[in-house]
């Protein structure tokens, strides 16, 4: 059986939407678990992704407003949250479930646990994110950042999207207009500082490594398996340097 020190605890990947992300996670689900450790210091792993969370509010929204004719309470007609601090309240939410799975006897010991989301600077962007991660995650986490620039994530949002699949996590989209309001600024380069392996939060140094996207890897998993393993590799080195 695998250890905490052999494995990553938790991993934070965030990025664009459609910057490959969900790919990343595809393609650690179709590796043989030894092979995954091997590779990329993952054996057993779950996921919490804050999609699912906010598909659901939008679900409420149209039960409400087109079945029981009430008012809409997360969401206004067009799909944007009412509130900024909705997108705080998600990571609340994603902080929360970490700690609920804590319960479960071994979990920690033996599951690591990727945690995935992104944001945009129109809403707060990654500083204000990370700042509701709760210390449980922050001890442990190294974050992986898949990146592109706003064009790429426009082109894929588009391939990807699904209009009979809206909820499914490989086939989920934003408009256009949506995407480049939320998306087309991100705050990652102010976010990370300028140290090229950690970024300071809350007190401490979280280790990150950058999974370079341009061109595109993550449609070729032989390309994108040689890639994250190197990435990956690189993050374990720097976590291992601030958790032995």
């Amino acid at each position: 059986m695998d250890t905490p020190a052999d494995r990553f605890e938790i991993i934070i990947l965030i990025g664009r939407p459609a910057s490959g992300k969900s790919e990343v996670i595809d393609y650690l689900k179709k590796t043989p678990v030894p092979d995954r450790l091997r590779r990329f210091h993952i054996g057993a792993f779950e996921e919490i992704d804050d999609f699912p969370m906010l598909w659901t509010w939008f679900e409420e929204d149209a039960i409400l407003e087109k079945i029981m004719n009430r008012p809409r309470v997360h969401s206004d007609p067009d799909g944007y949250f009412l509130h900024q601090y909705q997108w705080d309240l998600l990571i609340e939410r994603i902080s929360l479930e970490y700690g609920k799975r804590l319960r479960d006897a071994g979990y920690a010991g033996t599951t690591t646990t990727l945690i995935e989301f992104s944001r945009g600077s129109e809403h707060g962007g990654y500083a204000s994110a990370f700042r509701h991660l709760s210390d449980e995650i922050l001890d442990k986490a190294g974050i992986l950042y898949i990146d592109v620039p706003y064009e790429e994530s426009l082109r894929k949002n588009r391939r990807r999207f699904n209009p009979n699949r809206p909820d499914s996590i490989l086939e989920h989209g934003l408009p256009d207009k949506k995407l480049e309001r939320l998306y087309k600024d991100v705050d990652w380069e102010s976010f990370k500082g300028t140290d090229p392996g950690f970024i300071r939060i809350s007190g401490r140094r979280i280790p990150y490594a950058v999974f370079d996207n341009m061109p595109e890897k993550t449609d070729k998993p032989d390309i994108l398996g040689a890639h994250l393993e190197d990435v990956l590799n690189r993050l374990w080195a720097l976590r291992r340097e601030v958790r032995p």
